[in-house]
């Protein structure tokens, strides 16, 4: 299977639309110069909330979204933005393409109430990518395979794995965190492993 690598260029504004549109420009890379006949592709993009810095007044326009600021430990995660799709034509190697998202003034929406809570500066933003891939064996026959969902998740969380809690659960475990002062969920856990292989004590007779 062909191993692509993506990379988000740049950005502009639709010269024209029926609804405002951003369009990202991507640039995408076969490597070893491998031939594609043509890819459909799909991404799920992800503001990262966290990654930036407010000030007193976004603070509080984004109560609605993350709460409290003494909250956002716990709150300030990655927030869906939209998804979207383009298709490629065949290319070799390298080539770029257009991904056309579109915007919304709609104050419903969580992004939109993101954005507007904002009075400027940069917002970090991840693009996840998936799809489905045409390309030619060495025999000439045509193949597809998909965009492993499983190697992006590896590309973007290295060594990583998610467990969903329940919420009392996760509160328990958070007051130990703190009440322990440890800096990170991993230290936690591997204080609680450590704790639940340790002997127990001896019975007094």
């Amino acid at each position: 299977m062909p191993d692509l690598d993506f990379q988000v260029t740049g950005v502009e504004a639709a010269a024209r639309g029926l609804a405002p549109l951003l369009h990202f420009k991507l640039e995408i890379t076969a490597g070893d110069n491998e031939q594609i006949e043509s890819l459909i592709l799909q991404s799920q993009i992800q503001i990262q909330s966290a990654q930036r810095d407010y000030n007193p007044d976004e603070k509080e326009k984004l109560v609605e979204l993350f709460g409290t600021p003494d909250r956002w430990g716990q709150t300030l995660r990655n927030k869906l933005w939209s998804h979207s799709n383009t298709t490629v034509g065949q290319f070799t190697g390298k080539t770029t393409a257009i991904l056309p998202v579109p915007c919304s003034y709609d104050l419903n929406i969580l992004a939109t109430k993101y954005f507007h809570a904002l009075e400027g500066g940069e917002v970090p933003i991840l693009f996840l990518f998936s799809g489905t891939i045409f390309y030619s064996a060495p025999d000439g026959r045509l193949q597809v395979e998909r965009v492993s969902w499983d190697d992006m998740m590896e590309q973007h969380y290295p060594n990583s794995a998610w467990i969903p809690l329940h919420r009392a659960t996760f509160e328990e475990i958070y007051a130990y965190k703190r009440r322990m002062g440890l800096a990170t969920w991993e230290e936690t856990i591997q204080r609680l492993l450590q704790e639940s292989e340790m002997p127990e004590p001896a019975a007094r007779q």
